[in-house]
């Protein structure tokens, strides 16, 4: 079905990443027609644009050999080469009328501003999502922040809402915050699953069999978060309040000191966020 049977904008993507892929086949099996996928003049990024083009019937080009046709462009491209990436494609077309999108998490619609002077409509489109090489997580229940210029979020509004996603308003001032926050809820957490995996070395316990014997209750965890929220989800020698247990972590970790720095500044902010017993003593040995 094309785009305008359908009565969907036709799509370029331009960007070749695990982002831009897993939103080109979401797309594509949201009734969306992709017209491009646009890609840096390497080798390495024309290859990959070409997979993507084939898994959604759609072409992949060289930024420099690109025309854009499409409505809706829609950038997947890092952050720092987001303005250059637009600039690249602004003789490519008539930008009036269109609307270009961005997915940065911690940069504003602004970014796109060089297009939006050309006459696109444009907004930042982020999804609260990981994406890694070899995984291509479904976009439904995905929430995305959107900001920018209405028309353009007005289109991107209906484009996650196709897609199954849950669109919700951010202002500029907030998506520094809004990143960060990100940040905690997936990197950072696989860094302190990876912290996890070297306090598991101190008790002869090699990474493999560490991540098989924590998933269980990881799972278990979330799940209480999910039903119970933080506070119910809490558990452990400082919900007790148990300072020599502490006391016998921190002298263990003393072999692993970034680890442990990591350990400490946790179990502060769970004195601080949490309900802890014993929080005077807890956070004397802390200091100590």
């Amino acid at each position: 079905m094309s785009a305008k049977s359908s009565g969907k904008p036709l799509i370029t993507i331009v960007g070749a990443g695990n982002l831009a892929g897993t939103l080109a086949v979401a797309l594509r099996g949201a009734g969306y027609a992709i017209d491009q996928i646009v890609s840096r003049g390497s080798a390495a990024s024309l290859q990959q644009a070409r997979r993507f083009a084939r898994e959604v019937k759609a072409v992949a080009v060289a930024a420099a050999r690109a025309h854009i046709r499409a409505e809706v462009v829609w950038f997947c491209v890092p952050d720092g080469a987001i303005a250059s990436a637009a600039k690249s494609l602004a003789g490519t077309a008539d930008w009036h009328g269109k609307v270009a999108l961005h997915s940065s998490g911690a940069l504003t619609s602004d970014e796109l501003g060089g297009l939006r002077r050309r006459g696109a409509a444009v907004a930042s489109v982020h999804p609260l999502m990981t994406f890694v090489r070899g995984s291509r997580p479904a976009l439904a229940g995905v929430p995305f922040a959107l900001e920018g210029d209405l028309k353009a979020v007005r289109t991107a509004r209906a484009i996650v809402l196709e897609l199954g996603g849950r669109a919700f308003p951010i202002r500029k001032q907030e998506k520094a915050a809004y990143h960060a926050w990100g940040m905690f809820s997936s990197p950072l957490l696989t860094a302190l699953l990876a912290a996890s995996e070297r306090v598991a070395g101190e008790a002869g316990v090699g990474p493999k069999a560490a991540r098989d014997r924590m998933l269980p209750i990881l799972r278990q965890t979330l799940a209480n978060y999910e039903r119970l929220g933080a506070a119910g989800a809490f558990s452990g020698p400082l919900v007790r309040g148990d300072v020599a247990t502490v006391g016998r972590h921190l002298q263990v970790l003393l072999e692993v000191p970034e680890v442990r720095e990591v350990y400490v500044a946790l179990a502060r902010a769970a004195l601080s966020d949490l309900p802890t017993k014993n929080r005077a003593m807890l956070q004397k040995i802390l200091k100590s």
